[in-house]
């Protein structure tokens, strides 16, 4: 390559737009999307990717969901999840709402043991927004640590603010004393400037 020729940038892959593909005449009857738990799930992938597509399921979680469902219907999981029926999509959406009840072990589900009804359950999309708000909610109104840390904008876990978080939180008491020391002064000087003309008008009297 001369020295004249430059690279040419790239860029950054997230805002890059996606590659076209062409089908091969096996996946002629392939559904580009498939609608999962509210959302739409690109078909090209095998079901235990795709569905990590949804908020609440992890890759460890899909993958145990992709196995419990070819237990439940024969279908692998390295299957392509435009291929399978619309039947079957509706059992595979039965099985992200209700993991446990298609053996997924229960370790692996985000809600165990409920605080209103001490259910193990799973949470996805919507579902998990509300519930979270609400815990947030019910510790600020308790003001428990988690519920203050939360409230002050401050991390919750235990991780250091010396060096981060600085400018997450509200104002702390010391930046309040800095602050009335600085303006201490300027107080002193302007009444000083105000009783200044009162003690000449004496003196000329």
């Amino acid at each position: 390559m001369d020295k004249k020729e430059k690279p040419q940038h790239r860029g950054n892959p997230r805002h890059m737009p996606e590659k076209v593909v062409e089908l091969s005449p096996e996946d002629k009857d392939l559904r580009l999307i498939v609608r999962i738990a509210g959302i739409d799930v690109d078909g090209r992938k095998p079901i235990s990717r795709a569905l990590t597509k949804i908020k609440g399921i992890g890759v460890r979680m899909a993958k145990n969901i992709a196995v419990a469902f070819e237990l439940s219907s024969n279908i692998p999981s390295s299957q392509k999840i435009g291929k399978i029926s619309e039947e079957d999509s509706k059992k595979l959406e039965e099985v992200v709402y209700n993991p446990e009840k298609f053996g997924v072990p229960v370790w692996s589900l985000n809600r165990r043991k409920d605080f209103y009804t001490g259910l193990n359950s799973h949470l996805v999309m919507s579902d998990l927004d509300l519930t979270l708000r609400s815990d947030v909610q019910r510790m600020t109104e308790t003001k428990s640590y988690k519920g203050l840390r939360h409230a002050w904008g401050l991390p919750v876990r235990g991780q250091s603010t010396r060096s981060t978080h600085h400018k997450k939180g509200g104002v702390v008491g010391v930046v309040r004393k800095d602050a009335t020391a600085q303006a201490a002064p300027a107080k002193a000087t302007a009444g000083a400037k105000a009783t200044t003309p009162a003690k000449k008008e004496e003196k000329k009297k």
